[in-house]
């Protein structure tokens, strides 16, 4: 018989949760079974230095190579190690600092755009049952269908096995009077009298979860609410995510499962803020990109993940909710709406839909920015043509010395005047990191006053810049000014990864401009959508290169397009009928068979001349 490892207890401050774990494990492993989110781009694979921890007692492993290359000297002497690459040895007490932390973010779940009048696909109907006797024994559902036929006019009605299991206790508890919801000629659930039908609509986003619980005959938003994806921990961008499915023989089910059980609890904590009942939930519709969806479903991402990246199904999908975890009424569905192809997903479908980019009289861009990025273009006298980039998630603050997601203290904006640094803080707080905005915003700066080339290579010849250990680097903020009690940086490496985002972005539009054979001067509208979207500076990010010059377009920022998308769709059947048709009519355009793509990627790596 073999003897059982020796488990060790894992404390973590400030948080103050705790697991046991055996010799076997890292403090990343302890962290994610005591559900404590650590940022981790690289899904514990040792490369991109997120998961920063402090050791404050107990014994460890020596420290990694990639841990003496990517934490300095005086970081490992203050106890700073990389949970991925430490092993638990024995009881051990770690403090896991703000800027390592995934929670706290700002979530970026609204839009500015405008609302719709709602077209209910889901209708209640009042129902006032006789209770059954010995000379009326017909079964509860035969009844129901009776009452709806004799009383509303409504035939041929169907029920699940689901709705069927659910009736006996149902009608006894509201004493045989209440609602029917029914959607397309088939029963949903019985509640009791007045309560109307409600809807849950998600937009599943790779870095976060927005949510909204809807009233679907008014269309009203009574409650939303955003949290961080916890399959980040797996890494920040989905094709971490993917090889993890692929790699680990349950892995595909357990990513499933964090994203079924935060929804579940996404569902618990919107009911409580507005008092209603989750059985009210009659519909749901969720939207995102392709591989996030195929994660949902628990589907094969095997052949996603490889070229040609091929869906399992592109089709709109209509799933039991109940098959998802979901304990919302007993015939509720979750729709899921079409994606394109590639890894342009049924959230840049909602996009398109609620910016109205389907429907332009302009030349339109729209943009969505993130870890994955789909950029589209349409002209009055064209269809659509869209492109997905694996744009990574430096935007997020990941692969970046100092970078975090946008929680309190993440530096946001910045400004160089007269060799002085300006800067603002998310929630005004001290700070202790640099977000996505806020970094792209140094780089455009340090561009700008040409403390770094046009090839993003720091200038030596001023007094600003300093070798670091990993090479030159700009001090944005010093030790005694952040909250960390440590230099907030910007390095040489930074600026690359930043390059490689907007190189990634900058040929993905130069391309479909070239497919379409569309010039620049003729764009005349650019959405720019998505939580980074919403806080980008414009004139920064053309400054950089991150948007081609578009002399006459207008540029608009219009926040969670994708989330707004979605809740149309859960209110109006003739919003998820025209998102079919902008399916239908979109083009795919896979930017790896283009073949000036490379030299095109390279080319969006030079800024542009300064103006």
């Amino acid at each position: 018989m073999k003897a059982e490892k020796k488990l060790f207890r894992v404390q973590f401050q400030p948080v103050g949760k705790r697991a046991d774990v055996t010799i076997d494990n890292t403090i990343l492993d302890a962290a994610t079974q005591a559900g404590i989110g650590i940022s981790s781009a690289c899904g514990g694979e040792a490369s991109c230095g997120q998961c920063r921890v402090i050791l404050v007692s107990g014994s460890v492993n020596p420290p990694q190579p990639v841990e003496t290359f990517l934490l300095n000297e005086f970081d490992l002497m203050a106890g700073y190690r990389l949970a991925c690459c430490t092993q638990v040895l024995d009881n051990l007490t770690i403090q896991v600092p703000k800027e390592a932390m995934v929670s706290g973010q700002r979530l970026q779940i609204e839009s500015n755009l405008v609302e719709i009048d709602p077209d209910p696909l889901i209708q209640p109907y009042p129902i006032q049952l006789s209770p059954p006797t010995l000379d009326d024994p017909r079964s509860d559902l035969r009844r129901l269908f009776d009452e709806l036929e004799s009383h509303h006019g409504l035939s041929e009605l169907i029920a699940s096995s689901a709705v069927i299991r659910d009736l006996p206790v149902t009608l006894r508890t509201i004493k045989w009077q209440g609602e029917t919801f029914i959607k397309d000629g088939e029963i949903l659930t019985v509640r009791p009298p007045g309560q109307k039908p409600l809807g849950l609509a998600i937009d599943l986003g790779t870095t976060k979860i927005a949510a909204y619980l809807m009233d679907l005959e008014s269309g009203k938003n009574l409650a939303s609410m955003g949290v961080s994806n916890p399959q980040s921990r797996y890494g920040d961008d989905v094709i971490n995510r993917l090889t993890y499915a692929i790699r680990k023989p349950e892995g595909s089910r357990e990513l499933a499962t964090l994203i079924r059980n935060s929804f579940v609890e996404i569902l618990e904590e919107l009911c409580e803020q507005t008092g209603l009942e989750r059985q009210q939930v009659a519909d749901a519709c969720v939207v995102g990109n392709t591989a996030m969806i195929h994660l949902l479903l628990d589907l094969p991402v095997r052949q996603l993940a490889h070229s040609p990246y091929v869906a399992a199904c592109s089709n709109a999908l209509e799933f039991p909710a109940g098959e998802l975890g979901l304990a919302i009424a007993p015939g509720a569905s979750v729709h899921i709406p079409p994606n394109i192809g590639g890894f342009v997903g049924s959230d840049h479908v909602a996009m398109m839909l609620a910016s109205l980019l389907d429907r332009t009289e302009k030349v339109t861009l729209g943009i969505d920015i993130g870890t994955n990025t789909e950029i589209s273009i349409r002209s009055p006298s064209s269809t659509i043509t869209a492109v997905s980039c694996a744009s990574g998630p430096a935007f997020e603050g990941a692969h970046i010395k100092d970078g975090m997601r946008a929680a309190s203290g993440a530096i946001e904006k910045v400004r160089i005047n007269d060799h002085n640094v300006e800067f603002t803080t998310v929630n005004d707080q001290p700070p202790v990191g640099i977000c996505g905005s806020g970094i792209l915003d140094t780089v455009a700066e340090l561009y700008r006053v040409g403390w770094i080339n046009a090839g993003g290579r720091f200038q030596h010849n001023n007094d600003n810049v300093r070798q670091g250990d990993q090479g030159p680097e700009f001090v944005l903020v010093p030790a005694a000014e952040s909250d960390t009690n440590r230099d907030i940086v910007i390095t040489q490496k930074d600026v690359n990864e930043i390059l490689l985002a907007i190189g990634a972005i900058n040929a993905g539009t130069n391309i479909l401009l070239k497919f379409t054979e569309t010039a620049p001067e003729s764009v005349e509208e650019v959405i720019v959508a998505g939580a980074f979207g919403a806080f980008l500076n414009i004139e920064n990010s053309i400054q950089v290169g991150l948007f081609p010059n578009f002399p006459n377009a207008h540029f608009r920022q219009v926040g969670n397009a994708a989330a707004l998308g979605a809740q149309w769709m859960l209110i109006s059947k003739a919003a998820r009928e025209r998102s079919q048709e902008i399916a239908r009519n979109t083009r795919y355009l896979e930017l790896t068979t283009y073949p000036k793509f490379n030299r095109l990627f390279a080319e969006g790596m030079i800024f542009p001349d300064r103006k």
